[in-house]
């Protein structure tokens, strides 16, 4: 119970229900973007020295207004989910947001100054909330991160074995590219982007004819083999990311039609249920008018007997 009798849990939907009318208000969506936009702004104008050294305090106090509002818009979506806070700390969006927020007011994080950019500059991820497709691509982009690691798995492995085919090979004739392992690698990692392959191949021509065949399977497999699954890997998580947004908006939009029904149907129930009690008690009672109308014509009926009984008795 609260301080003013009124249930806890009633006490908590309602905070909810005024707070959920807020967040999930398109103002609110808009004011938040643009809060966003604006700190992406401020953070770009204090690049330019001459504008920090004049407008200081004025930039300082605009973060702390923008400290300020964001710490109001978490705390609002945080009273949204005071009746299921559960779901709050479900969504990754809200985890992010909240750590960019509560990390701002540690005094570790407030003395350096290194760290205190970096995490405003964090604020600007927030704006994938607001942008659906941006929003998927970034899930695509986690999705695609155990993809992406097998791929550079092989890469690696890739580059280590033509790295040191071509240490063997043109260690002696092109110390510059191929001298030691780590300028081997360097040099082929360029040339996985095509990056001076002309040149590459003319050098290797003047060692040897057979360089050719290095280079056209070295472009084969790392070029288009490698980069093609690259990007098939992020296509079927890209795919994957786009079927998770869309089965989490069937989600919430049937929860939305479940508690809508569950408000309709409450009073229904309600209804049913004291008709179903009515009925039961009419039964009850017309049970009982039968019994009592059996009961007189019972008993002159036994008179009548006893009587003759009686008399012959006598």
């Amino acid at each position: 119970m609260t301080h003013d009798g009124t249930p806890r849990s009633t006490a908590l939907h309602t905070l909810a229900s005024h707070c959920r009318a807020v967040t999930e208000a398109r103002w609110f969506a808009i004011v938040a973007f643009v809060l966003i936009l604006a700190n992406a702004a401020v953070l770009g104008v204090e690049t330019y020295a001459g504008v920090v050294q004049r407008w200081h305090d004025e930039l300082k106090l605009i973060e702390h207004g923008f400290l300020a509002l964001f710490t109001a818009e978490i705390l609002l979506r945080a009273g949204a989910h005071a009746d299921r806070p559960r779901d709050f700390f479900r969504d990754p969006w809200n985890l992010f947001d909240l750590a960019v927020v509560v990390c701002a007011f540690l005094p570790v994080v407030r003395e350096n100054a290194t760290v205190l950019r970096l995490l405003r500059l964090a604020r600007v991820l927030r704006a994938a909330r607001f942008l659906p497709q941006l929003r998927v691509v970034l899930a695509a982009v986690a999705r695609s991160v155990p993809g992406t690691m097998s791929f550079l798995l092989v890469g690696t492995l890739l580059l280590y074995v033509y790295a040191m085919v071509g240490w063997v090979f043109f260690a002696d004739d092109d110390p510059e590219h191929y001298g030691s392992l780590g300028r081997a690698v360097l040099t082929l990692f360029l040339l996985m982007t095509l990056d001076g392959l002309g040149d590459a191949v003319r050098a290797g021509l003047e060692i040897s004819r057979w360089s050719i065949v290095y280079y056209a399977s070295y472009v084969l497999f790392a070029s288009f083999v490698l980069v093609n699954v690259l990007i098939g890997v992020v296509i079927a998580s890209l795919d994957e990311a786009k079927d998770m947004e869309r089965d989490e908006d069937e989600d919430e939009d049937q929860d939305e039609d479940e508690d809508q029904d569950g408000h309709a149907e409450a009073p229904d129930t309600s209804e049913r249920e004291l008709r179903q009690r009515i009925a039961v008690t009419r039964q009850a009672l017309d049970d009982l008018e039968t019994s009592l109308a059996r009961t007189p014509a019972a008993r002159p009926h036994t008179a009548e007997e006893s009587a003759p009984s009686s008399s012959a008795r006598t």
